[in-house]
């Protein structure tokens, strides 16, 4: 498989994939000579003709925008799409749990698919509430967690 990955992709998680994902080919646009730039209706056509069998994306208003819409179903790629949010170094670390621990899955899918498949990365959620088991061992000790009440 050929995936593409759209500019609005941090070149960051291009190198982590192409570390990871050894069997497949893994293209950042940026690294093609003049594509820079392309918008996307004309994308996905440049895309098919060059060989592309899906494009990596985290532009999640694409599909509202028919022009895209329609370049998207007329060229058959498979579109990936994963959600980015947030800046900063927790905006990165959600891009990279994100697509790291999913698109070897969704790549594995699309090998065997027999048509055209859209398919959106579930986000990690950022919150602290979700990512953090916080314990007070002072309230709920852990077992085996010393008893200090004791002198």
């Amino acid at each position: 498989m050929r995936l593409l990955l759209d500019e609005n992709v941090p070149r960051p998680l291009h190198q982590i994939l192409t570390t990871f994902i050894l069997d497949q080919e893994i293209v950042h646009l940026l690294d093609m000579p003049g594509w820079s730039g392309t918008r996307d209706e004309k994308l996905y056509p440049r895309a098919a003709a060059d060989g592309f069998h899906a494009v990596l994306t985290n532009d999640g208003r694409q599909m509202e925008r028919p022009r895209e819409v329609a370049a998207i179903a007329a060229f058959g790629l498979h579109r990936i799409e994963y959600p980015h949010k947030h800046p900063g170094l927790v905006g990165m670390g959600i891009a990279i749990a994100t697509v790291a621990a999913a698109l070897p899955a969704a790549l594995a899918l699309l090998e065997t698919a027999d048509r055209q498949r859209l398919i959106t990365l579930r986000a990690v959620d950022p919150t602290a509430a979700a990512r953090l088991r916080v314990v007070d061992p002072a309230c709920a000790p852990p077992k085996h967690w010393p008893d200090t009440s004791q002198p």
